[in-house]
């Protein structure tokens, strides 16, 4: 089977070793042969695979970093959107799923010589219904929101492919956030740019605006060898364990068990043969998180730490901590990032390493609430639709300039923000000698503000906003 598994833009090359490691897990070598195509050499929002069905399984449970994983039924040449009615029509829809669930259709393209892409969905969309209500002689309702079934399709210039989404929910939705207000960094993106740094479980790890803590739980649960999708597999359940509850201040549904993975309403991924694999993947990963809890059996083993200004922030960290059934309480206190000190236990891998994404302007919010001090996080993110829509490439541009300049404008009136920059960047030099310290911002003259010369600048997109991901090797003390 032919996949194309999704990531934040900039994030290809991470997510490239971390589907080669994926397809040697013994699990994976069991199914059949997996072949990982090369690294894309520019943005385009994932990478191709070939891989055995039951494939669509461990990429679920085990990517950190895609947000989805797209299936390839079809690719065939097209001309007008009739060609893409009669392509569509075509395929044998009722092999995957029946006219009682929901269903939802996106489409994306790149050089298309078609007008609207709405008139292309809407197009597609009643091939589907079409063919599935003159074979069953019922039709499919569709739902944008929660559907049981997503479609997704692409057009190139001449080319269209029509994918089946086995993700469901988009992967960054681990199940264990769980906040009100405005919500942080996507937790793939925190996954991509942890490997970016090249941390390694058992080296100090640092966050001294952690917000609530989306590095700090990522970098957590790569040590323990807990899976991205542990929470929507059940394996908590399969330990008697309680499913994580949302609290008063949950101002999203929770994702769970109970949403699982698309795949799970896919007719062919429900024979006994593949459930069969589906059982041993889950088992194997309930393996490898027993082991991984012996060698680190409580949570100063680990060597993660944070800190934040806000209490609540520091609150909602330690709650979301729990809710990602994490060992006892984070390392996390309440201390504004100027006077935050280095960990007293350092681990033994590697350089200390500090992971931060600042807040901006009126956002640091000095003389009261900070806001979460992370980037914006969305929802209905698509980051296929993002990295491969022209329309939508164009709109991310644009945003991402509109963005940036109010972001600029913002620190350019806020001088008390500039002056905090400008401290911080002093702090770093003077009790941080000898770190790794990873900043990711949108602010391209972060550098400057702080006053140290960046090692390395790696361009990344959160959503349709443009990011640096800046790299400064402090001198030792």
């Amino acid at each position: 089977m032919r996949f194309f598994v999704v990531c934040p833009g900039g994030l290809e090359g991470v997510l490239t070793q971390e589907l080669n490691a994926i397809a040697q897990m013994p699990t994976a070598q069991a199914l059949g042969p997996w072949l990982i195509d090369p690294s894309p050499t520019s943005p385009t929002g994932g990478v191709g695979l070939a891989a055995p069905l039951a494939g669509a399984m461990i990429l679920n449970l085990h990517s950190r970093i895609a947000s989805r994983v797209l299936l390839q039924l079809a690719e065939a040449s097209y001309r007008q959107e009739d060609d893409l009615y009669r392509l569509t029509r075509a395929l044998a829809w009722e092999d995957w799923f029946s006219a009682q669930q929901t269903l939802r259709v996106d489409v994306t393209a790149h050089r298309s010589p078609l007008k609207s892409l709405n008139f292309a969905t809407l197009r597609i969309k009643d091939a589907i219904v079409d063919r599935l209500r003159e074979v069953s002689g019922d039709r499919p309702n569709i739902d944008t929101a929660f559907p049981n079934v997503r479609v997704q399709a692409h057009l190139t210039a001449t080319q269209l492919t029509v994918y089946l989404d086995t993700s469901g929910e988009a992967l960054f939705k681990r199940g264990w956030r769980d906040e009100k207000g405005e919500a942080p960094l996507k937790e793939n993106l925190a996954a991509g740019i942890l490997r970016l740094s090249g941390w390694q479980a058992g080296q100090t790890l640092f966050d001294p605006m952690c917000g609530s803590g989306t590095f700090l739980i990522e970098a957590a649960q790569v040590a323990l060898s807990v899976p991205a999708g542990a929470i929507r597999a059940g394996l908590y359940e399969r330990q008697g364990k309680a499913t994580p509850q949302p609290s008063r201040l949950a101002y999203r549904p929770l994702v769970n068990v109970e949403h699982g993975f698309g795949f799970q309403r896919l007719k062919p991924f429900l024979t006994q043969n593949e459930l069969q694999h589906w059982e041993n993947v889950c088992q194997a990963a309930l393996a490898q998180m027993v082991e991984a809890q012996k060698r680190f059996p409580n949570t100063q083993s680990l060597f993660i730490s944070g800190s934040d200004i806000n209490e609540q922030l520091v609150s909602m960290c330690k709650g979301n901590w729990q809710r990602a059934h994490l060992p006892g309480l984070p390392v996390v206190r309440q201390v504004d990032a100027l006077v935050s000190k280095p960990p007293a236990m350092l681990g033994s891998i590697g350089e200390p390493l500090m992971l931060l994404n600042p807040p901006y302007g009126e956002r640091l919010a000095i003389q009261g609430g900070r806001g979460d001090g992370e980037s914006e996080y969305r929802d209905d993110d698509n980051d296929y639709y993002a990295a491969n829509t022209e329309t939508g490439r164009q709109g991310a541009k644009r945003s991402s300039r509109e963005s940036l300049k109010a972001l600029q404008a913002q620190a350019e009136l806020d001088p008390q923000f500039a002056l905090f920059l400008q401290q911080f960047g002093r702090h770093l030099k003077d009790d941080f000698g000898g770190w790794d310290v990873f900043v990711l911002t949108a602010d391209m003259a972060l550098p400057g503000q702080l006053r140290i010369k960046e090692s390395r600048r790696t361009p990344l997109f959160n959503g349709a906003l443009e990011c640096r991901l800046f790299r400064f090797k402090m001198n030792p003390p």
